[in-house]
């Protein structure tokens, strides 16, 4: 049996005296995708924090190609592969484009041109400062400076939220890329289902901060009931 790039096992973490995850237990494959859904508050993005290093864990395991990354600090576990696009984010504002791509850069696959090549809006800009891009402009800078640290997986938090359809069908395009490509998997939260599952080849759904549904995306779906009962069924933010 393939050991998986990332396998929580029953982790329970939370922010101080607050749990948000109640035993969560889930496997990433070796560039595999994964689409996390759930309304909202029912732990998604702590999910992610949490397999970055940034919440408190209260029991369970973070494996990570093997071994436990628990006690492994935030940089840590960036040094070790694992990108993260927050919600926020958290580009440099004072920095160009070109510098936000260039300073935490690693060598691989994804270098300055490759960015340029998935996003040549950032090409165009790549004088411009960070707080001088619009919102889709800044969260596609956001997700090339992940790529361009060469991650096995990347963590995407709501990539799509609150932008125009036109720059969500260019992020859309860039996604399917990058899995295409094959070169690290992906975890990827997002509110707007469809488009969730269709960029996905497995699905997992909390709720109240546990595991309620795991298994195939295409699957889930063609499986309105269990959508409707545990999401909500939501529209394409590009229909």
């Amino acid at each position: 049996m393939v050991e998986p790039l990332l396998s929580l096992k029953n982790v329970r973490a939370g922010y101080g005296d607050a749990m948000v995850l109640h035993g969560v237990s889930l496997d990433v494959r070796e560039n595999g995708s994964v689409a996390l859904l759930g309304r909202n508050g029912v732990g998604k993005s702590t999910l992610l924090m949490t397999i970055m290093g940034y919440t408190q864990m209260r029991g369970g395991d973070i494996v990570w190609r093997g071994q436990n990354i628990v006690r492994v600090p935030p940089h840590g576990r960036a040094r070790a592969g694992i990108g993260w696009v927050a919600q926020e984010r958290e580009i440099f504002p004072s920095l160009s484009v070109e510098e936000n791509l260039t300073t935490t850069a690693r060598p691989g696959k994804y270098d300055l041109a490759a960015a340029f090549r998935m996003f040549p809006r950032l090409q165009e800009r790549r004088r411009n400062m960070g707080n001088q891009l619009s919102g889709g402009e800044q969260q596609m800078l956001a997700i090339a400076r992940a790529l361009m640290l060469n991650p096995s997986l990347l963590l995407l938090d709501e990539p799509l939220e609150g932008l125009a359809p036109v720059i969500v069908d260019e992020l859309i395009a860039a996604i399917k890329l990058m899995n295409a490509d094959k070169t690290s998997a992906v975890v990827l939260v997002e509110q707007h289902t469809d488009i969730a599952l269709e960029l996905t080849e497995d699905a997992v759904v909390l709720e109240r901060g546990a595991v309620a549904h795991s298994g195939k995306s295409a699957a889930l779906a063609n499986d309105h009931a269990t959508l409707e009962r545990l999401v909500g069924l939501r529209v394409a933010a590009h229909a």
